[in-house]
């Protein structure tokens, strides 16, 4: 089950309210952040372990190489952040926002996205296994380059959203709302529903080189 409040954590007894201290590379274990609006964060490099996210706002600053492990965040906005190669793994986020994020080659593994809203993110080239986007949304998202291993996205709409270049393994696209640029190979190791598939006809067509016509008049 995934926890949804903050006192369902298997850690919750644990955490420590944020001293306030923030700096590249450091080191934060089982430290809640609770309330924070925080413009041009430098901490790149750092860690946080068992931690959690409450109504958190990160405007700009940069997070790149950080490491999220076994973190819960509920209501966080990351608007403009670099989140360039951070790592993410058996982490929740539920109800939070990304908008005109940099992830570039993000490493994310087992890793639930709920009810949130991705804007503008760049994942290209970032590597995603056992994740799962829950009644998201994806606008504007470009996974150019990306593998994504089985990765779902049930009750999500994906609006303007590229997988052209990406490589998909038993990605399931089943019960999603497909909005997507894709290329010839894209579509190979995804997983569609037969419905999905009438719908996906176009683009895989025209992404095949095939030009479909009405017969001309008899």
């Amino acid at each position: 089950m995934i926890p949804q409040k903050l006192a369902d954590l298997p850690h919750a007894e644990w955490l420590t309210p944020h001293d306030g201290t923030w700096g590249p590379d450091g080191d934060h274990d089982t430290v809640l952040f609770e309330n924070l609006a925080l413009a041009d964060l430098a901490a790149s490099g750092s860690r946080f372990m068992e931690c959690a996210f409450t109504g958190v706002t990160l405007d700009g600053g940069g997070l790149r190489s950080a490491r999220f492990l076994d973190v819960w965040a509920q209501e966080m906005r990351l608007v403009g952040t670099d989140l360039t190669e951070t790592q993410w793994r058996d982490s929740t986020l539920i109800g939070s926002v990304f908008a005109g994020t940099r992830t570039i080659s993000a490493n994310l593994t087992r890793v639930v996205f709920q009810e949130c809203k991705l804007d503008s993110v760049n994942l290209r080239d970032s590597t995603l296994v056992d994740v799962t986007f829950t009644d998201c949304l994806l606008r504007d998202v470009d996974f150019g380059g990306a593998r994504l291993t089985r990765t779902s996205f049930p009750g999500s709409r994906l609006d303007r959203t590229v997988l052209a270049g990406a490589t998909l393994d038993q990605v399931d696209l089943r019960g999603a709302d497909l909005g997507i640029t894709i290329d010839p190979h894209t579509i190979r190791g995804a997983i569609v529903s037969p419905a999905q598939l009438l719908d996906l006809a176009p683009l895989l067509a025209g992404a095949l080189g095939i030009e479909v016509k009405e017969p001309p008049p008899s």
